[in-house]
């Protein structure tokens, strides 16, 4: 019988078949850098600029997934800001029940997440010397008030950005793509396996290929079916 990594090769190479070369090349090429040690995590944000520019940074850096916590405010992409990044990045959404921040927060640390909160009012570490050796999800806050007491009560760690004027701190969007250089540039010359494995490679072409086709999630079952059929 077929291993599991055995079918998703079969079921990328189909798709591969569907799509153009183009977006075969950019796939092969872009996949590979993803990641998902760091994961981000946004608290209520509520200005669309900074929302869309979010997952625009977030595919930029190569984080994969982006975990959104609808509090107050309902998470608005402008699509000329983000420029189709939502398409690449997974966006996860938490609104429901008596707190969808502590939902949000309680399945990263499931998952095996050290929650990393960002505040310029804690001294703990910075983005030079926080340790990255664990996945790190990282969280903040809105604009005006920062990251919640709820969050402040689940951290394992928090986190700041040096800065040196008046300002007391930058808006949301800059400083997830300031955190998000700091540490990749970190991971990048550390000796971490902070990369996606082989097998969650092929599945996130899989991914982006149902994506971009019509009715691409119901081609990958088609395939994967016709496939097991095969096999019997």
């Amino acid at each position: 019988m077929a291993n599991e990594s055995t079918i998703d090769q079969h079921v990328r190479q189909a798709l591969y078949d569907i799509i153009t070369p183009n977006k075969q090349e950019m796939f092969d090429r872009i996949a590979p850098e993803r990641t998902k040690h760091i994961t981000v995590v946004l608290e209520n944000v509520y200005q669309e600029h900074n929302a869309s520019a979010v997952v625009r940074t977030c595919d930029c850096f190569g984080v994969q997934d982006l975990h959104i916590i609808e509090k107050n405010n309902q998470y608005k992409v402008q699509r000329d800001i983000a420029l189709g990044a939502g398409r690449w990045v997974d966006m996860h959404n938490y609104s429901s029940g008596d707190s969808p921040t502590k939902a949000c927060l309680t399945a990263l640390k499931d998952k095996g997440y050290t929650l990393v909160a960002t505040s310029p009012h804690e001294n703990d570490f910075t983005v030079h010397d926080l340790p990255i050796d664990q996945p790190m999800a990282f969280i903040f806050g809105t604009e005006r008030r920062g990251i919640s007491d709820e969050v402040k009560e689940m951290a394992d760690q928090f986190v700041r950005i040096p800065m040196v004027g008046f300002t007391e701190s930058f808006n949301v969007s800059v400083s997830v793509a300031l955190t998000l250089q700091a540490i990749r540039q970190r991971l990048e010359l550390s000796k971490i396996k902070w990369k996606l494995s082989d097998e969650e490679v092929e599945k996130l072409k899989i991914h982006w290929c149902c994506k971009i086709l019509n009715g691409g999630f119901a081609i990958e079952e088609r395939l994967r079916s016709e496939y097991a059929m095969k096999r019997k």
